[in-house]
């Protein structure tokens, strides 16, 4: 019987791209949707890394099982980081994809394109029932672009443009974002203490 791993969130779209990221590990990878009654996690930690132990040890102590909390999003330079931990509720609590890229290119609107430097930011908590065992972190550069182009991915992925391609990861598709995108960074380091923790 394969060794769980429980990903601390009920977002579809990332649940499927960290189970694509680690198909190399021989896990089962299932989610708080997969349990009755998970408990009710509050995003209120002031960086990436604290929103991230917070969902791993809370899901932990609740399914007792070996749990990844991940937390990530877009900051842009000119704007002081913003939207930074707020990304997924930029335009506000329950607003779509759309809404947080509409928001962001209206404050963008009269900024060159040399002034709209941005990076992706994946923070992972690794936790079991007794304790918190790792964080790793992985930033992703690029620039905003001045339309939304593309049809893969989520989230910014299609303002996000990556200056080597000159197109959005949107554009580019999984097969180019999960060789270099923050979350494929930051799992190639996590990989690493959960092969760990398992062996010990």
């Amino acid at each position: 019987m394969k060794p769980q791993l429980i990903v601390a969130t009920k977002n579809r779209k990332k649940l499927k791209e960290i189970k694509e990221l680690l198909k190399d590990l021989d896990l089962k990878v299932i989610s708080l949707s997969d349990f009755p009654n998970p408990p009710r996690i509050i995003e209120n930690g002031k960086t990436f890394r604290e929103n991230a132990i917070k969902k791993a040890l809370k899901t932990a102590r609740f399914t007792g099982k070996l749990t990844l909390g991940e937390d990530s999003g877009l900051c842009v330079d000119i704007l002081g980081g913003k939207p930074g931990i707020h990304s997924s509720r930029f335009a506000g609590k329950g607003k779509s994809d759309l809404q947080n890229n509409l928001k962001l290119l209206k404050l963008l609107k009269d900024k060159p394109l040399g002034r709209r430097k941005a990076h992706y930011v994946c923070a992972i908590a690794l936790a079991d029932k007794n304790s918190l065992i790792a964080t790793v972190e992985a930033r992703c550069y690029g620039v905003i672009g001045f339309q939304l182009k593309g049809t893969y991915g989520f989230g910014y992925d299609p303002l996000f443009i990556i200056p080597k391609y000159k197109k959005t990861f949107a554009q580019l598709g999984e097969q180019i974002k999960h060789k270099m995108s923050h979350r494929f960074l930051a799992l190639e380091k996590a990989k690493k203490v959960i092969c760990a923790h398992l062996k010990s």
